[in-house]
C-alpha cells in the first residue's frame, strides 16, 4: 500500500462510520503507512457568529487512539461560498494546507481518496499517484434547491470521469457511474465488525441506565437521525397505533424542533443522544426488536446502510420497510409497508424463531470490513502499486 491522503465529509469522531471502518483497517494492516484524514473545514465566520473561537486557535492536527499512523486534521474556511472568489480562495487554503501537512509528515505518492464530490480541486496538486472516488449517497437526488442538485451533477460527473477508480457501495450507485466511469466503477459495499456486537444477546450485567428506563418491548432504531432518509408520517402513525412499549432512536439528531416534537407527543417515541460506536452493543441489548422506518425515495434507495450488517451481527429480529439492502434478506428481516404492516410485523418479531439469530450473525460474519477493505486493496494495487509491488513485478519481469 502506499501513503494516503483522505478527504472526508464528515469529521473522525467517536460515532464510526464506513471512513472511519475503512481508513483504521488500513492502518492496522499497513503500520508503515501514513493516512492524512481531512475532516470538515473549521468555518471563521461561523465561530465567530458563536462567540467561539477556540476551535480556531487549537491546532487542527492529531493522530488517532490506537492508529498513530493516521493523523487527522480540518481546513480553514474564511472565504464566503456564496461568491466564487471565496469558494475559490477557501479551495486554496485547503490544497495549502494539505501540502503543508504531506511534507511535514513525509507522505510519499499518496493515493488521493476523494469522498466529498466538491474536492476535485485537489487533483494534480498533492503529489498524488493515483485518485480514487468514494461515493456513498446519491447526493444528486436529496432534497435541496434545483441549482445545488445541478452544480452537484456537474461535480460528480466531473469526478467519475477524472478518477483513476470509482468506487461505489451499492448496486445501484453502481448502474449510475457506469455510463460515466465505465470498467473503472467497483462496488465495493458497507461491511461491519461481527465480533464487535457478541455481547448484545451474549453479555450479561446491568443496561445502562438510560437504556434501562425504555418502556418494554424496545423498538430501536440506530445511526442518523433525519428527516431525508426516516418515513417520519410512518413513525408517528405507527407509534399511534402502539398500545405498549416503545419506538426509541438512537444516534445523531438532525430534526427540527417541530419534528421532533411531533413524534414525542404520541408518547411512544423517544429520542437518545448519540453514543461512541464502543458503547453501542450495550445500548442494542436493551433493544427487543431492530428497526429501519427509511423512506422509499431514490435517495435512500441509493444507500447500503450499514445498519443492516449491524443489526444482523447483533442477531436481533429485524423489521425494516422495503428499502435497498434490507430487501435483500427477507429470510432474515421482516419487511413491511405502511403503518399497518410496520406495525404488526413489531408485534410479531417478538415471537419469532430462536435459530434465526445464529442464521443471521452468520450473513454478518461473511460481510466484515476485513473482507470490504480486501476489495480496497484489489483497487488500489490496480491504480497505484505499492513500490514493494512494482519492485516485485520488475525482478520477475527481468530474471
Amino acid at each position: 500500500m502506499r501513503d494516503l491522503i483522505f478527504i472526508s465529509m464528515e469529521d473522525w469522531d467517536d460515532y464510526w462510520r464506513r471512513n472511519q471502518f475503512v481508513c483504521a483497517e488500513l492502518a492496522r494492516r499497513h503500520p508503515g503507512n501514513k493516512i492524512l484524514f481531512l475532516g470538515v473545514p473549521r468555518n471563521l465566520w461561523r465561530h465567530l457568529g458563536a462567540f467561539d473561537l477556540g476551535p480556531m486557535l487549537r491546532s487542527p492536527v492529531s493522530t488517532v487512539p490506537n492508529y498513530p499512523n493516521i493523523i487527522t486534521s480540518r481546513a480553514l474556511r474564511v472565504g464566503l461560498e456564496r461568491f466564487q472568489s471565496g469558494v475559490h480562495l477557501n479551495e486554496s487554503i485547503t490544497r495549502r494546507h494539505l501540502q503543508q501537512l504531506a511534507a511535514k509528515f513525509g507522505l510519499n505518492e499518496p493515493v488521493l481518496w476523494l469522498n466529498p464530490h466538491w474536492a476535485g480541486h485537489l487533483i494534480g496538486h498533492m503529489n498524488e499517484s493515483a485518485v480514487i472516488y468514494d461515493i456513498t449517497d446519491d447526493w444528486i437526488s436529496r432534497e435541496q434547491p434545483a441549482w445545488l442538485a445541478e452544480q452537484t451533477r456537474r461535480q460528480d460527473a466531473d469526478l467519475c470521469r477524472r478518477a483513476d477508480a470509482v468506487i461505489v457501495c451499492s448496486q445501484k450507485l453502481q448502474e449510475m457511474k457506469l455510463p460515466l466511469a465505465g470498467e473503472r466503477v467497483h462496488c465495493i459495499p458497507n461491511g461491519v465488525d461481527a465480533e464487535h456486537y457478541l455481547g448484545v444477546l451474549d453479555g450479561s450485567g446491568p443496561l445502562p441506565a438510560s437504556a434501562s428506563a425504555w418502556e418494554r418491548p424496545v423498538y430501536g432504531y440506530t445511526g442518523t437521525i433525519h428527516a431525508d432518509r426516516l418515513d417520519l408520517d410512518l413513525i408517528h402513525a405507527v407509534a399511534q397505533k402502539l398500545i405498549a412499549g416503545s419506538l426509541v432512536f438512537l444516534g445523531p439528531d438532525h430534526l427540527s424542533a417541530a419534528q421532533r416534537g411531533r413524534l414525542q407527543e404520541t408518547g411512544r417515541v423517544s429520542f437518545h443522544d448519540a453514543v461512541p460506536y464502543t458503547r453501542i452493543p450495550q445500548y442494542m441489548r436493551g433493544f427487543d426488536v431492530c428497526i429501519t422506518p427509511h423512506k422509499r425515495t431514490p435517495f435512500v434507495e441509493s444507500l447500503q446502510p450499514i445498519k443492516l450488517w449491524e443489526y444482523l451481527a447483533s442477531g436481533k429480529p429485524i423489521v425494516a420497510t422495503k428499502v435497498s439492502g434490507f430487501r435483500d434478506f427477507p429470510e432474515l428481516v421482516r419487511l413491511a409497508e405502511g403503518p399497518d404492516e410496520f406495525a404488526r410485523q413489531l408485534l410479531a418479531a417478538g415471537s419469532e424463531d430462536a435459530e434465526l439469530a445464529p442464521r443471521r450473525r452468520q450473513v454478518a460474519a461473511a460481510n466484515s470490513w476485513s473482507a470490504r477493505v480486501d476489495a480496497v486493496e484489489r483497487v488500489f494495487d490496480s491504480v497505484a502499486p505499492s513500490p514493494q509491488s512494482v519492485r516485485r513485478d520488475e525482478t520477475i519481469l527481468y530474471r
